[in-house]
């Protein structure tokens, strides 16, 4: 069975960091594109970030120069490095995981998903 679990969340002031980490099983994930997601009350689930099995990686423009997502594959892990915490980046964090970094940055469609984890910033 294939599994997401994300980790590292919690409260955080303005200013602060969070490093996020998604483990993942059931099978290794070395050749797919992984990606974080967020979501906020009330609003709906915004691309925040993908790295492809390559390496390559794409960020929104929201986080830009603040988030940074890296992969370990030996770990079948990904993470998403966060400074510079705003409020506004308070939501629940979302790991997701699929073939094509196209479908995951652009699509916002993703095979396999994690339970989430929250990021609460406090200014």
């Amino acid at each position: 069975q294939v599994q997401l679990v994300e980790s590292g969340g919690g409260l955080v002031q303005a200013g602060g960091s969070l490093r996020l980490s998604c483990a993942a099983s059931g099978r290794t994930f070395s050749r797919d594109s992984m990606g974080w997601f967020r979501q906020a009350p009330g609003k709906e689930r915004e691309f925040v970030a993908a790295i492809a099995w390559t390496g390559g990686s794409t960020n929104a423009d929201s986080v830009k120069g603040r988030f940074t997502i890296s992969r370990d594959n030996a770990k079948n892990t990904v993470y998403l490095q966060m400074n510079s915490l705003k409020p506004e980046d308070t939501a629940v964090y979302y790991c997701a995981a699929d073939r094509s970094i196209q479908r995951i940055a652009i699509l916002k469609e993703a095979n396999y998903w994690g339970q989430g984890t929250q990021v609460t910033v406090s200014s």
